[in-house]
């Protein structure tokens, strides 16, 4: 590693969060580090430097503080926990690891200050260490650890990790197995989980408030906010905080926020940018633990504006801050116990369940507004502006414990740990729904792809992707999402396909059947038993199959009748209501018939209702009806809702899934292919040879190849494979080889083996291609079976992405494919199949042989785990995998594998 590569590694800094929900900074230690690391161990207690160095140290020496700092990877590395100021900034938490002589074996070591153990730092330097091991392909951490000291021993213990503990010379050497990470990591996302909710919890659930820029004006943003809290009845103390004011709103004002008596819980920051600094230390000196930063004029201000909101990041980490904003709408507890409205919207929804996170303020304003029109109630709005800590993955933590949070909304312009964000949302679906809109969506990328994968890979593919298997709700409008919503929160899912459809006009009725069908719900006959009950109230032009219409004259005690009648039908899952109001009956009514059977029967099935009349009558129309009666105008709307909401009673009831641990794979095999340059071409892609050694180490099958820089060589690997063979161009720039005519297969004998690459060299020298021919590889020809491609891609900001299809030379013709997140989990392939509308090629299809589906899987799961073991790997792609007769296995025929 050069010098300015190591400098910019040892400046990237990390934000943790401690376990109480307060912020720390990581980084790598520097040798600019001496002093601090000085006063850090003075600092120290004698029995704490006893149990780090395992004898009474009192002093250290310069040569042990150059030791300690200056420290080049891979044989020493080591992480510093910071707080305070660039001019106070203080160690408070040291660790490190030193290679042994067996390179995969490394010591680890820790110190902690006295005055911050116990809060989860331990456990934040041992992950930060855990991911450095494995970018060197260390595999165990050693640690000698005196019996005394418990704290350290139970941080190994607890930490997922398989550990062997023996008695050594009075002091335990603890032997952990890093690669066996299942464990590890849901210990690590649990501890995340603690304390990045314990951060978002102190901040949305406030006793103490400072607004510093309250106004006067109530037009003003600072008045705004001030009086929202005033307004909404903040179960809490609110100080407003203008030195020009001596009071607002009838409250008594401070000057500035030290001039507030007694502590403070959380400041609401409403000041000019260049101002936002000075109020968030002073919020820090008055104990508050976190701030909502609502101030424009940061890094969506241009060169000065990101000047300054890296100082306000440095700042609010020196103090353990946790911060929404800036830029934002604010933040709002809606709770009854709570009434926390620190934002300037001018208008507040009802109380209830639907939390929301934006990262748009203005669109936030919006929702609000909509939520209160349609009496929706709202639990929490966090507006998260440029999201310089607080992001939608901490609001997911929080709300995924929060009982009151029944349907979580989140609109996303961006990600900033797409993995971290799939791995939350996944586990939080299994609790409650997650609907998202995504907006940002762009085509850059695709044009440079150097394979079929990568081309494959269209913009927004990769959101698709990770949407699907988190269980994350994705719509694509404001309507759609609040229509989810409230199916969601209001109704219970649905346990089945199954739709009956009861109204009092045929062509709506006729209209959601249609849309039922496009969107994978049924409408089928009721059953002769439902019918037979229908008839017995309803008039005999009245049709009872399904959509049962009871003509336009039925009056509200029909509606009633028929619902409680479908709702026994136990062929069925769900209902749909719709009503069209005619001039003899009231809409109040049908909607009271109907409420009554709901409340009577609540929790049963879903029952969407569809009032077709003016929003302004259905407005009020749901201001007087129980809560979940939520009609719908159109009857489109209302399939499309109750559609979402049994995909994702769907995803529910599906097994979550676990990653497989390959055994008998060749990794230090596979290390020597990626990281050889000799198999490798000057924009990294491996030669054909490599790439199929390379899957084949992971235990993929692969057709037997060799190379051949001549036609007497391609003769000799003929005949040594055993005929009939396949004659491949050997190109390090020729991506598709068929384009060039360099693909000869049926190959009989050495002889004709030489003919082929005779043939081929001709084709490129025709083409003005010679130069780039670099031989032949001859190929043993496999059984007859199904050609499928699968691969990978690097998108930019989700990393891997994993791609099944239907391959050959055709694949971006017929372009069936899917796609899914690595890494991919056991059911995840089951998954990425029933996307394929050609499936049933694979399954039998008239009288074609069954073929290896499992083999398959496993195929893809193997894949995955190359991946996951090495990241280097930039583009991957296989094809054609030929998949073989049931019971036969898979054979890779052509690999390309590009190394960055």
């Amino acid at each position: 590693m050069g010098a300015e590569t190591t400098a910019a590694a040892e400046s990237v800094i990390i934000e943790a969060v401690l376990r109480d929900g307060r912020s720390v900074k990581l980084r790598r230690i520097r040798p600019d580090d001496k002093a601090m690391l000085e006063a850090f161990f003075y600092k120290l207690t004698p029995y704490t430097r006893y149990l780090r160095f395992h004898y009474a140290k009192e002093k250290i020496s310069a040569e042990e503080l150059k030791h300690f700092t200056e420290v080049t990877p891979p044989k020493r590395y080591a992480v510093v926990a910071l707080m305070g100021e660039a001019a106070d900034e203080r160690i408070i938490a040291v660790g490190r690891w030193d290679v042994a002589e067996d390179a995969k074996n490394a010591e680890l070591a820790f110190a902690v200050a006295d005055n911050i153990q116990l809060s989860g730092i331990g456990s934040i330097l041992l992950e930060e260490l855990v991911k450095a091991a494995a970018g060197y392909r260390i595999a165990r951490f050693t640690a000698r650890v005196l019996p005394e000291n418990t704290r350290m021993i139970e941080l190994f213990e607890n930490s997922g990790f398989k550990t062997v503990k023996v008695m050594d010379e009075g002091a335990f050497v603890i032997t952990v197995d890093i690669k066996d990470a299942a464990g590890y990591e849901e210990r690590a996302a649990y501890r995340e989980h603690v304390a990045r909710s314990a951060g978002v919890n102190k901040i949305l659930a406030p006793k103490r408030v400072a607004v510093v820029g309250a106004s006067r004006s109530p037009e003003s943003v600072g008045g705004a906010v001030f009086r929202n809290l005033l307004k909404d009845g903040f179960n809490g103390v609110v100080f407003p905080v203008n030195p020009n004011a001596p009071s607002i709103a009838g409250v008594l004002a401070y000057p500035t926020v030290l001039d507030v008596p007694g502590d403070i819980d959380v400041g609401v920051i409403v000041v000019p940018a260049e101002h936002v600094l000075a109020a968030v230390e002073q919020c820090a000196m008055k104990g508050a633990t976190g701030v909502v930063i609502i101030s424009a004029g940061f890094s969506e201000a241009g060169k000065d504006g990101k000047e300054r909101e890296h100082k306000l990041i440095e700042r609010c980490l020196a103090y353990g801050l946790r911060v929404i904003g800036p830029n934002c709408l604010g933040a709002m507890n809606n709770s009854p116990d709570v009434k926390f409205n620190a934002t300037f919207s001018p208008v507040t929804p009802p109380s209830g369940g639907l939390s929301i996170g934006s990262q748009s303020g203005a669109l936030g304003l919006a929702l609000l507004d909509h939520a209160r029109s349609i009496n929706l109630g709202i639990k929490d709005f966090v507006s998260i502006g440029n999201r310089i800590d607080i992001s939608n993955n901490d609001l997911l933590e929080f709300w995924e414990d929060d009982p009151a949070t029944r349907v979580i909304v989140l609109y996303l312009e961006s990600f900033g740990n797409p993995r971290k964000f799939g791995r939350i949302a996944r586990r939080i679906s299994y609790k409650k729904p997650i609907i998202a809109i995504k907006s940002g969506k762009s085509a850059a990328g695709a044009a440079a792809a150097g394979s079929h994968t990568g081309a494959l890979a269209a913009p927004d593919i990769a959101v698709d992707a990770l949407f699907r298997q988190a269980g994350v709700i994705r719509v694509n409008s404001i309507q759609s999402m609040f229509n989810a919503a409230e199916i969601l929160a209001h109704q219970p899912l649905p346990k089945g396909p199954r739709v009956g459809i009861l109204t009092n006009a045929g062509g709506p009725g006729v209209l959601a059947a249609d849309a039922c069908d496009g969107l994978g719900l049924k409408v089928q006959p009721l059953s002769a038993e439902t019918q037979a009950r229908l008839r017995e109230f309803l008039p005999k032009a009245a049709a009872t199959t399904n959509p049962v219409d009871m003509i336009a004259t039925a009056p509200a005690e029909s509606f009633k009748r028929a619902l409680s009648v479908m709702l026994d039908d136990p062929e069925l899952d769900s209902i749909i209501v719709i009503y069209i109001p005619p001039m003899v009956t009231k809409p109040a009514d049908i909607a009271s018939a109907i409420g009554a059977v709901l409340t009577e029967r609540v929790g049963e099935k879903p029952v969407v209702t569809c009032f077709m009349m003016s929003q302004e009558a259905l407005t009020s129309l749901r201001k007087n009806a129980v809560s979940a009666l939520r009609p719908f105008i159109f009857p489109e709307d209302a399939v499309y809702a109750l559609a979402l909401s049994y995909e994702y009673s769907r995803y529910r009831e599906m097994d979550e899934g676990t990653i497989i641990k390959f055994s008998g794979i060749d990794a230090d095999g596979a290390s020597k292919r990626v990281f050889n340059g000799d198999d490798k071409t000057a924009q990294g892609w491996l030669m054909p040879e490599a790439a199929m050694r390379l899957i084949k180490d992971y235990g993929i099958g692969v057709a037997e190849t060799v190379a051949a820089s001549t036609p007497d060589e391609a003769a000799a690997a003929a005949d040594a494979i055993g005929c009939p063979v396949a004659v491949k161009l050997r190109s390090s720039t020729i991506t598709h080889k068929t384009d060039v005519r360099g693909v000869i297969t049926g190959v009989k004998n050495g002889p004709d083996a030489k003919a082929a690459f005779a043939e081929i060299k001709a084709s490129l020298e025709a083409r003005g291609l010679g130069r780039q021919m670099e031989g032949v590889i001859v190929q043993k020809m496999s059984n007859a079976g199904t050609e499928m491609i699968i691969g990978v891609t690097q998108d930019p900001v989700f990393g891997p992405v994993i791609m099944l299809g239907f391959g050959g030379v055709q694949v971006e013709l017929v372009k069936d494919v899917s796609f899914s997140i690595h890494p991919l989990r056991d059911v995840d392939p089951d998954r990425m199949l029933e996307r394929l509308k050609s499936l049933p090629m694979l399954l039998g299809y008239r009288g074609r042989p069954v073929c290896d589906v499992a083999a398959l899987k496993e195929t893809l799961l193997r894949l995955s785990a190359l991946i996951e073991d090495f990241p280097e790997i930039e583009q991957m792609e296989i094809n054609p995998l030929i998949v073989l007769s049931e019971g036969q296995g898979c054979v890779a025929v052509d690999a390309r594998v590009k190394i960055k």
